[in-house]
Formats: C-alpha cells, structure tokens, sequence
C-alpha cells in the first residue's frame, strides 16, 4: 500500500520517550534547562551522551543513612546487653561449675579440685544418683533454679546417703526438706559473725553483701536445725539433720548464690564458708537440674490452671460476637463505575514512570519494557501473528531491513545496558529498527520515481486521495 505524499513520519516511540525523560530528569538534577536536544541530539547527527543517573556510593549512603543509623543504635543497644549480661566470654548459666563469667562457679570449683576433691557435674537426677553410689561418700550440691524437683524427687535424693548443700531452695524444697524453715526476705548489707559452731561457718566468720535470709520455728529447733549468720531474726544459712537419719550437718541450706558466684567468691568469709561446706567430703556432685527432671504428665493442664467461669465465658463471648455479626453485617452491593474527578494523560503516566526507572537505574527493565513494546509494533507492521515468538519477529525483520539476522536478536534480547549512555543507544536503535522496517513495507514513492497525481475539489471522489 502506497502513503500519502508529504505523510508525516512514524510518531515518537515510547523508546524516543524514556530517553528524553531520562536525560530531563539528569538536566534537572544539574540545575540545567532540559530540551528535546538533551538527550536524543541532532536525529541527523552523532547522538549526544546522556548524564549518568546511576546513583554513586555517595549518594546510596546518604539515601539510606536513616537505616544505618537505627541498625548502629540497635548493634551498640545487644552488644551492651551482652555485655551486662556476661554473656560474651562467658557461656553457661547461673553457678555454672564450668563458667568463668561473674555469676558463674568456675572458681570454687577450680579450688576445690586443687584439693583434691573430684567434682562431678549432673544434669539429671539418675545421673546424680549414679554418681553418688559411685563415690560412696559424697556432697551433693543442688541449685534447682526454676523449681524443677517435686516432693518425690527430692525425698529421693535427700535419701541417696550423701550430704546435701541446698543453695537458693525454693518453697517446696523447704517443705520437704526442711520443714519449719521459711523464707525471710533479704539481708541489709553485709554478715559479720558466724552465730553457730558449725566449723565451716567458724572459719567463714562472716559473710558478703547480697545474702538473703531464712527463719527457724521452734519445731525446727527442736528437730535439730540451727542457723549462722543471723541478721535480725533471719539467718543467711541453716544447717540440721534432713528428713533422713545422719549426721547433725546432712543437709546445708545455704539462702543465696552470692556465696558461690565467682564475682562475690573473694569477699568477706564467701570462699572459706563455700570451701567448708563443699569440701567436706573426697567427692562432690554438682546437680543442676534439667528439663529431663520433670514429667510432662506432672505439668497442670490448661483447664486445671484457669478458673471454672472461664470456659462458659469465652463460650458466650463467642456466641455474642456471631450473633453480632449477622445483625450488624451488610452485604456488598454491585460495584459502582464511578468518574474520576481528574484525567490522567498517557504521556504523563508514561514520564513518571521513566523518571521512577531513570531514579533507581532500572535500565534494564526500562529497556526490557521498550522491546516488548517494539516487537508488538514491529509484529503488526509486519502482519505477524501476536503469538508469534521472538526470534521469528526478528528474522522477519532483518529480512524486511538487509540486516543481519544475530544482530537483530541482539537488540531485541540479548544486549544489557550497562550505563546511561548505552541504555539511550539502544533505545534510539529500537527506534531506528522500527523506522526502517516501516520504510521497507511502506516505501515514500518518490525515492522511486512515481508521482502522486494531484487532486482538485473538482475531481470525483474516487480519484480523491
């Protein structure tokens, strides 16, 4: 089909569009004005190279200086609580025999076998059991931190025929193991004699800070029980026979872990008073308890902990809330076309989205975008199915311009951008493309020699062209 004479060339591509939206955007950046000329040059010259938008490291810091900010803040806020924490250096728990950390026992326990004592450390009461029937005379230390024992456990181990050190007992140890004994609150300051002739507690003479207390009944008393270091009516540890037949010293309530940690080991008596009641024996059993003590059948459901009023409650709760629902809710009615109050040109959508792609340096799927768009246009020039692939659409045009097939498919695939300026050339290129594709199936009649007859009003309207 033959065009018109003096037909208007193809109008802009949205190739021609990004890439003068790309060097306006760079133009404003500078301060400078932006023209047509910018970033497409002379079409009859050399093109001109476009500003670089691809952000520097610079300017990435000081996009993101917000985050680095926060992300600084919140390392600097874990590593200080690490730090208060014991936590870097120092692994392991609460009187830890093998921590070197401040509330760990390393310490003690290093003393203890430079005395010859064998210090054996269990996880598990049949572990603990094991090793006391292995050493035949024996000292138990037990630290049950988050009351893991029950009354069986302990009366079972009480029974083991070792001493037992109870450092920080809790309710339920008092009342197994030493009924009449209670706890009493913390000490105010400092301990300075040891009110018993117990000899650990004789060599001790006094204790540190950071002691808590426990009170003896008089039922206590009397079943043999007497307490050192006394502050008031309290006193910071208690020592008598157990539940089970022994010696007047079988079992060590000691009320605080202060005695034992490795910060507060070497003030006042903590090491001479720690020492004595550890090392009374060749052999000593370090027993923290684990999760293996407890039973999952012993833990309380979550219908025994809460209330009876609970259920029928959230029974009713749930109810209301239906009910609610249906007498409240409202169906969607069909969906209503509604007019916009503003008209949003094409050509604007279009620029904003090339300067969102020029801002970030998405050149690649700017491009990616342009080529989709060009091999459609270039498919209907040449009457192309819409399904057709790629690679057809390309030699179809290398055939259509004299161009080299590999070529062809490098610009419509396989090239990347990998700058500013080669992200306009192959937009231009695209362009180019589609211009010479579109002069080969409709070639301007006069490049060979045929003349369009003009026409006047008074000829018919078939020769009207």
């Amino acid at each position: 089909m033959n065009a018109p004479a003096g037909a208007a060339p193809p109008a802009e591509t949205a190739a021609e569009t990004a890439a003068e939206t790309a060097a306006d955007t760079a133009a404003a950046a500078s301060g400078a004005p932006a023209s047509r000329s910018t970033s497409l040059g002379d079409e009859r010259g050399a093109p001109t190279d476009a500003a670089a938008l691809t952000p520097t490291p610079r300017a990435l810091l000081r996009r993101g200086r917000t985050w680095l900010v926060l992300a600084g803040v919140l390392a600097i806020g874990v590593v200080g609580l690490l730090v208060l924490q014991g936590g870097i250096g120092a692994p392991g728990g609460r009187l830890d025999p093998g921590s070197p950390g401040a509330a760990g026992s390393g310490a003690v326990v290093e003393v203890l076998r430079a005395h010859d004592v064998e210090v054996t450390v269990a996880r598990s009461l049949d572990s603990a059991l094991d090793a006391v029937d292995r050493a035949g005379e024996a000292t138990v230390l037990l630290y049950d931190e988050f009351g893991t024992l029950d009354g069986a456990r302990l009366d079972e181990l009480a029974g083991s025929g070792a001493r037992l050190v109870v450092v920080e007992p809790g309710f339920r140890a008092l009342e197994v193991l030493a009924p009449g004994v209670r706890l009493a609150g913390a000490a105010d300051g400092p301990i300075d004699a040891a009110s018993c002739d117990v000899g650990a507690a004789v060599r001790a003479v006094g204790l540190s800070d950071g002691q808590r207390l426990l009170t003896i009944d008089a039922e206590a008393r009397g079943a043999g029980w007497q307490g050192c270091f006394a502050q008031g009516d309290g006193f910071a540890a208690a020592i008598g026979r157990g539940p089970v037949a022994g010696s007047s010293d079988a079992v060590s309530l000691v009320a605080a872990t202060t005695v034992f940690e490795n910060s507060r080991i070497d003030e006042a008596g903590n090491a001479a008073f720690a020492i004595g009641v550890l090392g009374a024996t060749p052999d000593l059993v370090w027993y923290l308890p684990g999760p293996g003590d407890t039973e999952a059948v012993d833990a309380p459901t979550l219908g025994e902990l809460t209330p009876g009023w609970v259920s029928p409650v959230l029974v009713l709760a749930v109810v209301v809330t239906v009910v609610a629902g249906l007498w409240r809710g409202r169906r969607f009615g069909p969906l209503v076309v509604e007019r916009l109050p503003v008209t949003v040109p094409a050509g604007e959508t279009t620029q904003g989205r090339a300067r969102l792609y020029a801002r970030s340096a998405q050149r690649t799927h700017a491009l990616d975008q342009m080529r989709m768009a060009s091999i459609g246009r270039l498919a209907a020039l040449m009457r192309l199915p819409r399904t057709v692939d790629v690679t057809a659409v390309a030699q179809a045009a290398a055939t259509a311009t004299g161009r080299d097939a590999a070529s062809v498919v490098h610009l419509l695939v396989d090239e990347q951008p990998d700058r500013d300026g080669r992200f306009v050339e192959l937009a231009r290129a695209l362009d180019d493309l589609e211009r010479d594709v579109a002069a080969s199936i409709r070639p301007d009649p006069a490049r060979y020699g045929r003349q369009t007859p003009e026409t006047t009003s008074d000829d018919p309207p078939g020769r009207q062209r």
